[in-house]
């Protein structure tokens, strides 16, 4: 039910899909949906939880880590990417439907799983300003660029594939893999501290940020 419920919110929007659509896509009864979740509301919140649970966990975990910052956020990085998109691929556009008509349902509880792995991010940025990894930046800027990266790129995935099969794009389909470590590689360089003529100790930190 929560696959078939994430699959049918991504494609249609939450007022756009129907108990009933949930139910014979999941191929139960309608009455099961109630029983287990309590109605469509309910089951939809529970994806959300569902999936920022894990990835929260994970993040958290990483923030507590003694290691390097641009280790942590390049990990942290590959968590989100793995979490939403791998385990849930039709995650990315429900939530991007859900943000883009202001996150109505995103209340209470809930709305709390996206500012915890916010929160973790800040937590690594403001370490790795402290270290002398990165240069001074603005935590909540560098989670938008994060999140929203890695969002639209795996929101947008159909609607990518149609302009490459079109012949619109040239080239080949970009794969996930690739472009995660492309966000990786620039947010972790962009955060780099500059370093000044014959400081090795910030070459030897650049090299390890790489």
């Amino acid at each position: 039910m929560l696959t078939a419920g994430t699959e049918l919110f991504a494609e249609s929007g939450y007022d756009g899909v129907p108990v009933s659509a949930i139910a014979e896509r999941s191929r139960v009864n309608k009455a099961m949906i109630n029983y287990h979740f309590g109605g469509k509301r309910q089951l939809y919140r529970a994806i959300v939880r569902t999936t920022f649970s894990e990835i929260v966990e994970r993040a958290e975990e990483l923030a507590d880590s003694p290691r390097r910052a641009p280790d942590l956020l390049r990990d942290l990085v590959g968590l989100v990417a793995d979490a939403a998109t791998a385990r849930n691929p039709h995650f990315p556009v429900m939530m991007l439907r859900e943000v883009l008509t202001g996150g109505r349902r995103l209340d209470g509880e809930i709305i709390a799983y996206p500012l915890r792995v916010a929160d973790v991010v800040r937590r690594i940025v403001e370490r790795g300003v402290r270290e002398g990894s990165f240069r001074p930046v603005d935590p909540l800027l560098t989670h938008l660029s994060l999140v929203g990266s890695l969002l639209f790129f795996f929101a947008t995935a159909r609607l990518r594939a149609r302009l490459f099969a079109e012949g619109r794009v040239r080239g080949r389909i970009p794969e996930a893999a690739t472009y995660v470590k492309h966000i990786q590689d620039l947010i972790i360089h962009g955060l780099t501290a500059p370093t000044r003529t014959g400081d090795t100790n910030g070459e030897r930190r650049r090299g390890r940020a790489r």
